[in-house]
């Protein structure tokens, strides 16, 4: 199968999508489905086995290449998703916008949104339960300034190199409210994470806003800056999630049950045989495992126990409920979305992962 390197990709632009057309961003995807289903019967030769191991259920999820999704990718390689029964059809894009938009013209079963894409689409009326929590970012994003910026009250005043419209932008943004700053304090200057990094990295910005790889090699190749804050101290600020469709759901449980239990076996199987499924999660993205791994090391991935405290425990303070409330509210006030979503707390859905069998 052919990937492209996910650190391009990742958390792209959030854009609104009105007039977008889905059917020409379904064809900019990868179809890598179509070679794993070729792949899948080279050598077999017993059309009664074939038969007998055909899925009888199938799934179109809509994502982009990343590193929280490994789990996903070894319960590809390792077939558990043919175990469950079911046709997993994993189509790339190149960016969120577009997954999004195949997702609200009702192209793909399911995505793999970031939270604030999650309350994106829902303020443009989509319907979707959120089934599973995919990882949470615990330090692969982060904020880099130069060793003469003492603390974030600092920033005021200072140009900021980050990408406005991009979940980046959002986590400076709650950092800064933290502080007590707003984006007024500051000026914003619009620029991709990887050229926010080598923008620092030369000089030309005293703070910048990215995530692995570039976060730390900027911080590596700099002498006089340091990461300053990292999502490690917001732990519930950045997750990415699976979500499914609510029709879609609600006529295909077995489906979404399906996908659920393969995708914790993955988490499972990652735990258990960390350097295996590494290797498998680096052969999909193209890269080292050794810069996999670190970049792992800013992710958590959130096992069937975790996953149970964010959507099934409104008392926890891993709740998900909370933070998609807090940037809702954000978001509507920073004019980023243009009507409220409502209470996003009745979109999650835990009865799956109550329900798995793994």
């Amino acid at each position: 199968m052919t990937y492209r390197p996910y650190k391009i990709h990742r958390r792209h632009a959030l854009q609104l999508l009105a007039g977008a057309s889905g059917a020409v961003l379904l064809k900019a995807c990868n179809p890598q489905s179509d070679s794993q289903s070729d792949s899948a019967g080279e050598g077999t030769t017993d059309t009664a086995a074939e038969d007998s191991a055909t899925p009888s259920l199938s799934l179109t999820m809509g994502s982009i290449p990343w590193a929280g999704q490994v789990p996903m990718y070894i319960a590809q390689d390792q077939g558990y998703y043919e175990e469950e029964g079911l046709d997993f059809d994993l189509r790339l894009f190149g960016s969120g916008s577009e997954y999004m938009a195949a997702f609200l013209s009702d192209q793909l079963d399911a995505v793999a949104p970031v939270t604030s894409e999650a309350v994106l689409m829902k303020s443009q009326g989509k319907d979707f339960r959120i089934v599973m929590v995919q990882d949470n970012s615990v330090g692969i994003d982060g904020i880099l300034a130069r060793d003469s910026i003492a603390s974030i009250e600092d920033f005021r005043g200072q140009r900021v190199a980050v990408e406005t419209s991009a979940v980046g932008f959002f986590f400076l943004l709650q950092v800064l409210k933290e502080a007590g700053l707003t984006k007024d304090d500051i000026t914003a200057v619009n620029t991709e994470p990887s050229a926010a990094a080598a923008a620092f990295q030369s000089g030309n910005v005293d703070i910048a806003v990215t995530y692995a790889p570039f976060l730390q090699e900027a911080a590596d190749a700099t002498e006089d800056g340091r990461i300053i804050y990292d999502s490690s101290q917001m732990p519930t600020a950045i997750s990415d999630l699976y979500v499914f469709d609510t029709a879609f759901a609600e006529e295909n449980p077995e489906v979404v049950q399906a996908f659920v239990n393969a995708t914790l076996r993955g988490v499972e199987y990652l735990e258990a045989n960390s350097e295996e499924g590494i290797e498998i999660g680096a052969a999909v993205l193209e890269m080292e495992p050794a810069d996999l791994e670190s970049d792992l090391g800013g992710l958590e991935l959130p096992d069937q126990a975790v996953n149970l405290e964010m959507l099934a425990q409104p008392d926890s303070d891993l709740y998900l409920g909370k933070p998609l409330a807090e940037l809702s509210a954000f978001l509507l006030e920073e004019g980023q979305i243009e009507s409220d979503p409502g209470d996003l707390s009745t979109l999650i859905d835990p009865q799956f992962v109550e329900a798995a069998d793994v």
